[in-house]
């Protein structure tokens, strides 16, 4: 994986390239073990009204319109910081969100992050919890993950097997199966559909 085969490929194909990749911030590394795929504005080649994006560009998600391997970083119901993967061509708006990881390093910094009574598998489980196990804030938005400089760093990792499933908690395009995850992990959070979509099968206008 790299910046050039992020900006090569379309949300579904790059998430699959995020999974089962290595995230690292100073001396916290996790494993991604689960990541759902958003695309962009109406204009572009994949719309989607579940992106931050299908406005068009805007100050606040203006990393998702490239280039590719930028960290997208916002701030979730005033309480958590949520990281995506910019990816597709420059101008293009795609990203890869940031489910769940599994702590592979930094484990008592990461525990002080979050709680020292939590079991190993529930420290980033959530996009929010990621965030957080990481110490990510809005000053991080725009990282290159590729640069050898960036305090940010993101490299392949083995082959995982992989499932797919609908997004987690968004009103529209809930039966968008770019939800993706790796069976194996006891990290991956739970699938909740949120009340205020759809009945499965039926989009919303």
């Amino acid at each position: 994986m790299s910046a050039e085969a992020l900006s090569a490929a379309d949300p579904l194909g790059a998430a699959h390239l995020v999974l089962g990749s290595m995230l690292s911030v100073g001396p916290v590394r996790l494993r991604i073990v689960e990541v759902e795929a958003y695309g962009g504005d109406e204009s572009g080649p994949w719309p989607d009204r579940a992106a931050h994006s299908f406005p068009g560009p805007t100050a606040r998600n203006a990393v998702m319109f490239g280039p590719a391997g930028r960290l997208y970083v916002y701030l979730s119901h005033g309480l958590h910081f949520c990281l995506n993967v910019s990816c597709a061509p420059q101008g293009t708006a795609a990203a890869v969100l940031l489910r769940a990881g599994e702590v592979l390093d930094g484990e008592v910094l990461v525990r002080t992050r979050r709680s020292p009574g939590r079991g190993a598998r529930e420290l980033a489980r959530g996009p929010g919890n990621l965030g957080q196990a990481l110490g990510i804030s809005l000053s991080d938005n725009g990282a290159d993950l590729f640069d050898e400089r960036s305090p940010i760093r993101l490299r392949p990792g083995p082959a995982v097997p992989v499932a797919s499933g609908a997004r987690v908690g968004i009103t529209h395009e809930a039966d968008r199966a770019w939800r993706l995850w790796d069976p194996t992990s006891s990290a991956v959070s739970a699938y909740r559909r949120s009340p205020r979509a759809p009945a499965p099968g039926r989009t919303t206008s």
